[in-house]
């Protein structure tokens, strides 16, 4: 039997419709998420409430399903004045956007503050830290880091 190529994308495509409307708030995530039909997602970080991780002054959501993208995972993570420490079993980005986020790696600190993006490659033992209250969006690679 053959599928062509054009059948599997209007399959795709009407699995995603059915799932969650154009310009809808998908259910129960918390957050302003629009998914539009073609895979392209919208997401309103300012709407995004973090949930505490695994010490006080560290909360985190991620904000999207491995089944909305399987390759690339994001979130947002508070921090408040905080540190913790974390090796990567993937590539990582991440983009702050209040307050200033340091990466703590062999004694040297690299620094950003709202609006700077920060790389941390597969592998680095680091300290995530912030002398204040930081509010950043992080992007991994692969989506699936937990099961690594």
């Amino acid at each position: 039997m053959n599928i062509s190529e054009e059948l599997i994308r209007e399959i795709i495509t009407k699995v995603i419709e059915e799932a969650v409307k154009p310009g809808e708030k998908e259910p129960d995530c918390g957050f302003e998420k629009h998914v539009d039909p073609s895979g392209i997602i919208g997401i309103k970080t300012s709407t995004v409430k973090c949930e505490r991780f695994e010490q006080d002054g560290v909360a985190l959501k991620d904000v999207l399903t491995l089944e909305e993208a399987p390759r690339m995972g994001c979130g947002i993570m508070e921090l408040d004045h905080t540190s913790f420490e974390w090796t990567l079993t993937y590539d990582e980005y991440d983009m702050v956007i209040e307050g200033t986020l340091e990466i703590e790696i062999d004694g040297r600190i690299v620094s950003g503050g709202p609006g700077d993006i920060i790389y941390i490659p597969k592998n680095s033992h680091i300290h995530f830290q912030t002398p204040d209250k930081c509010r950043y969006a992080y992007f991994v690679y692969p989506a699936n880091w937990a099961e690594l």
